[in-house]
């Protein structure tokens, strides 16, 4: 008879774990491992890099079994602003959401693009990283930078490079800094913004501009399909996920550049969840899931979590703003 006592209070333990499991939005059968769900918020249009990050992150996630399910919304607007505005407007509603961003939250709000920096959200982790790429149409004269940046320097508003981000954008500095290694002027250099890498691309295609600073990742899939070709990527080596893509840097210019990507909660984010949110990104990194998804796009893993993310993105804004002022962007 004394033995139902010490059963009641197991079961109500296990209960009590149950419940708390669901309050973090997290499966109660792997409380310590499992979220139950999670929304990712992406600032850009479909086929951009935003949107690439956070649907193979999320596809990982729930492959693995870390997360059960996870959502997708597409917000375009404002450079990314819109999103921003948005996720810290409504932070309370929002504590399941996870806002992916990279390198242009630090670009756009050092040019006045939006009011808010990073340090307005909580910062959970970043995540990857991705090389840049310029890319032209597969049946365009240019074969090499240097043939490109050679067109830009004889006639550079005839010469139009496009890219998924506003004008002093990544897209935009990332071409900058390439025409400026090949002894051009990134000032002169004619640029057209797009809303996010789909829309340049097909930008390429119709002969508006000619050729695209985008990333690699998103490049790659254009490669292989036919429709464009890398003619230079911003890596110190070759990457094996398209080895066929040269080098900047092998064909005599020396750029080179990696977009970090990472996410972002609400401001005002419960400490538990923040934990349970940078735990499941942590437990991601050891799975077949997460490896299938990197090399297929060609990321490299950059994991920066918690205070580490805090001043890798500080030091990002230093380096990338001391860079902008150099190329007259600020």
């Amino acid at each position: 008879m004394r033995k139902f006592p010490l059963n009641r209070r197991a079961l109500m333990a296990a209960a009590t774990g149950a419940a708390l499991a669901v309050s973090l939005g997290m499966a109660p059968a792997q409380a310590d491992q499992v979220l139950d769900k999670v929304h990712f918020l992406i600032p850009g249009g479909a086929g951009g890099g935003w949107d690439g990050t956070a649907r193979g992150t999320g596809e990982a996630l729930t492959k693995a079994g870390l997360v059960g399910t996870a959502s997708y919304e597409n917000m375009s607007g404002g450079g990314g602003g819109k999103a921003i505005g948005y996720i810290i407007e409504n932070a309370e509603s929002n504590h399941g959401t996870l806002m992916v961003n990279s390198t242009p939250i630090i670009i756009r709000s050092l040019t006045g693009v939006f009011p808010q920096n990073f340090r307005d959200l909580t910062m959970v982790a970043g995540t990857i990283g991705d090389y840049a790429a310029l890319v032209v149409a597969k049946d365009s004269p240019y074969t090499s930078v240097k043939d490109l940046v050679d067109a830009i320097k004889s006639d550079p508003r005839g010469t139009a490079i496009g890219g998924g981000s506003v004008p002093g954008g990544m897209d935009h500095l990332v071409a900058a800094m390439v025409v400026e290694a090949g002894g051009g002027d990134p000032v002169a250099m004619k640029y057209v913004a797009y809303d996010a890498g789909a829309k340049a691309n097909a930008g390429l295609l119709s002969g508006e501009v000619k050729a695209v600073s985008t990333g690699f990742s998103e490049a790659v899939d254009l490669a292989r399909a036919g429709e464009v070709r890398i003619i230079g990527v911003t890596s110190e080596e070759r990457v094996p996920a398209f080895k066929d893509a040269p080098t900047i840097k092998e064909q005599g210019i020396d750029a080179t550049f990696v977009n970090w990507r990472g996410f972002f909660a609400a401001p005002g984010l419960p400490a538990d969840k923040l934990a349970a949110y940078q735990s499941a990104l942590a437990k991601m990194y050891d799975t077949p899931e997460w490896e299938t998804v990197r090399a297929r796009n060609g990321w490299v893993n950059i994991h920066n979590s918690g205070a580490d993310f805090t001043a890798f993105l500080e030091n990002q804004e230093k380096v990338i703003g001391d860079l902008m002022k150099k190329l007259g962007f600020l």
